[in-house]
């Protein structure tokens, strides 16, 4: 081992603010000279050689990429500062270079000369879907359209980026209130009670109540009395209603915006380089899923009405029949307390980080065929001392050949430091220019629980999972082998993305799996065959109920995007949750103000979270679950889905790996231990 030298340093970690500012002007400058030098080609004079434009953009991302990435782990106030500054730098530059009519002449004179000379034969599939998607690029940008059309389309632009923004500053500035007595409160958790301000209001004492998660939520829940959970609910679905009319304006801008780029809807636009490819593919997704799911979801609901009939039958409360979107957190719970003593503090005595990260570890690399070296001490060079440093060798490394990348745990939290567990991938991994090929570097940060005086860190089944999830990231990013930059690794169409990590999860809910990842931090036990199954019992309950919520707000969001034509968006709001959710609501509340995704990337969007899914269980139960551990498939896996990264279609990977095209069986197997017939 102590051989193994790599052919590529890790970068350095010890930028002063001023070098971070001055180094990303500096590249984005370099990166400029190169588009000025192919704008400035006359149209014979464009090639495939002569638009080095892909080499230019990986240069600058290797350069740019670890600067802007000091703003979420540096303990430095103003490294992180500059960082912020130089990301701020990099997103303009990009803006003003994807609006340059100049160098997308240049693209398309490129694309006419390589389809006219017969020269595109010759390019590789991954350089024809090279240019194909860099021209695509230009058009979807409005750069093919004349100068007048394309000013106009820039001020929409413009406009339906401040009505976004405006939506989205309500929505976190959002501060209402809700007050309750502490008789309204009878069942919600005295210490969560004790979270609220008290006051008195006239000769009553209330509790204010904020509408975050931590306030609300525990209302939902477990408040005894349902006319509580009905205020509390229609309090929350009406806390934002200044952003109706900021909805109904991006709606209508992005109308305007698809017709003028030539597309029948919004959906048709952003579909285009997904792998669902059209609004109306999406539209058929969901509807066949929501036919699958319906009978289920009916099935649960009939269960937790009769819970609610057996309740108020215990309080002498009446009884209507009916099933509120305030009854279904509340009997949620109940259910499952009801029907799985599982207590979450016990299983989480049994995942040490101590033993649990080492585990993981191990089982990706016996599973992927490679090995990870920590780099220790003096070797290492990291933003924290406490973050750890890899070199990633392929499992049988004899000498730098076998190099594969470097990796980066920043798994605690600490003062400033980004809050949740996601993964970036700093440098991508490429063919050089020169024949040689640079090697890819990715981070992942987490916050795991420290020890306290009586305990080690712990993690909760929940952090075990979502550790694993971000591995698979990680590792899409490691073992990917693309061309070029723009195709490595996690650069995939977005409603793929997640699949891979989505399908990884599985691992937490095998058994084997459980039992080899566990060890009771006193006894070393693992998790006992009682335990795991009552677990595993858990990850299904009510699930149809719940898809069908998300479904709910996937149809809502396509809806809207497919419609040509403005509607009462409280009422289709209303309507389809009770439609589709089956619950009822009260009084018509504008709910869709309380939608952050349709303005923050998932517009046309958010069926992906469920289409993803989809192709994970596919991906499991047609490979995997026979035996999850075998690298025999974790081989296949390695070469069909992370080898390839985005430099072809997601379709094609996915019937590769699959042996046929992807349907959704498995998805329903997995949920509902049945496989009607379904085709995406």
């Amino acid at each position: 081992m102590a051989s193994l030298t790599p052919p590529q340093s890790p970068p350095k970690w010890n930028h002063t603010p001023e070098e971070v500012l001055s180094i990303t002007k500096q590249a984005l400058a370099q990166n400029k000279a190169v588009s000025d030098k192919v704008a400035a080609l006359p149209e014979a004079e464009c090639t495939f050689e002569s638009l080095p434009l892909a080499n230019a953009e990986a240069e600058a991302l290797i350069i740019c990429e670890p600067l802007s990435f000091y703003q979420n782990v540096s303990t430095s106030k103003e490294l992180r500062d500059a960082s912020n500054q130089a990301e701020v730098l990099q997103r303009d530059f990009d803006v003003e270079e994807s609006m340059r009519p100049d160098v997308f002449r240049a693209k398309a004179a490129a694309e006419k000369n390589l389809r006219e000379s017969g020269a595109w034969e010759k390019l590789s599939d991954e350089q024809r879907r090279l240019v194909e998607k860099m021209v695509l690029d230009g058009k979807r940008a409005g750069l093919a359209l004349p100068e007048k059309e394309r000013e106009e389309l820039m001020k929409l632009k413009k406009e339906l980026s401040q009505a976004c923004l405006d939506f989205s500053k309500n929505f976190n500035e959002e501060d209402g209130r809700i007050s309750f007595t502490l008789e309204e409160l009878d069942g919600v958790p005295a210490d969560v009670i004790s979270g609220y301000t008290k006051r008195t209001e006239g000769s009553k004492e209330v509790y204010d109540v904020t509408f975050k998660t931590p306030d609300i939520f525990p209302i939902f829940k477990s408040a005894h009395n349902p006319a509580t959970r009905r205020r509390a609910q229609e309090g929350y679905d009406d806390r934002l209603k200044q952003n109706v009319p900021l909805l109904e304006k991006a709606l209508d801008l992005r109308r305007r915006i698809a017709a003028m780029l030539g597309y029948e809807t919004w959906a048709d636009y952003i579909t285009e380089v997904k792998m669902v490819k059209s609004g109306k593919n999406a539209e058929e997704f969901l509807d066949d899923l929501e036919g699958k799911l319906r009978p289920v979801g009916e099935k649960e609901r009939k269960i937790l009405l009769q819970l609610k009939k057996e309740d108020h039958e215990e309080r002498g409360l009446p009884f209507d029949g009916e099933f509120y979107i305030w009854d279904y957190r509340y009997y949620d719970r109940v259910y499952v307390e009801k029907t799985l003593n599982l207590d979450e503090s016990l299983v989480k005595e049994y995942f040490p980080v101590s033993v649990v990260v080492p585990t993981i570890l191990k089982i990706y690399q016996d599973l992927l065929g490679v090995k990870f070296i920590e780099i220790k001490d003096d070797a290492k060079d990291v933003w924290h001392p406490e973050v750890q440093q890899f070199a990633v060798w392929e499992k049988d490394a004899k000498d730098g050949s076998a190099f594969v990348g470097y990796c980066y745990l920043d798994l605690f939290p600490r003062a400033a430091k980004y809050s949740h567990a996601a993964v970036w991938g700093l440098l991508p991994g490429y063919e050089l220019p020169s024949g040689g090929r640079h090697y890819p570097l990715t981070a992942m940060v987490a916050n795991l629980a420290k020890p306290t005086p009586d305990r080690p860190a712990l993690m909760r089944h929940d952090d075990v999972t979502t550790f694993f999830h971000e591995m698979g990231h990680v590792f899409h990013g490691l073992l990917s082998r693309t061309k070029y930059a723009r195709f490595h690794g996690t650069s995939v169409a977005r409603d793929f993305v997640e699949a891979p990590s989505q399908m990884l999860e599985n691992w937490c809910w095998e058994p084997k799996v459980l039992q080899r990842m566990s060890s009771h931090y006193k006894t070393q036990e693992p998790l006992s065959p009682e335990l795991i199954d009552k677990m595993i019992k858990s990850r299904y309950v009510n699930v149809g109920l719940f898809y069908l919520r998300q479904l709910f707000f996937a149809k809502f969001d396509l809806k809207v995007h497919v419609d040509k034509e403005a509607a009462d968006y409280t009422k289709l709001w209303n309507d389809l949750r009770e439609s589709i959710s089956l619950v009822k609501g009260g009084k018509a509340q504008p709910g869709q103000g309380t939608f952050g995704h349709i303005v923050g990337g998932y517009d046309a969007g958010y069926y992906g979270y469920t289409y993803s899914l989809v192709f994970a269980a596919d991906m499991y139960a047609t490979v995997f679950k026979k035996d999850p551990l075998n690298p025999a498939f974790g081989k296949l896996y390695r070469d069909k889905i992370l080898l390839v990264g985005g430099s072809r279609d997601e379709t094609v990977s996915l019937e590769d790996f699959l042996g046929r095209p992807p349907n959704s069986e498995a998805f329903l197997q997995e949920m509902f231990g049945k496989a009607p017939s379904a085709s995406l």
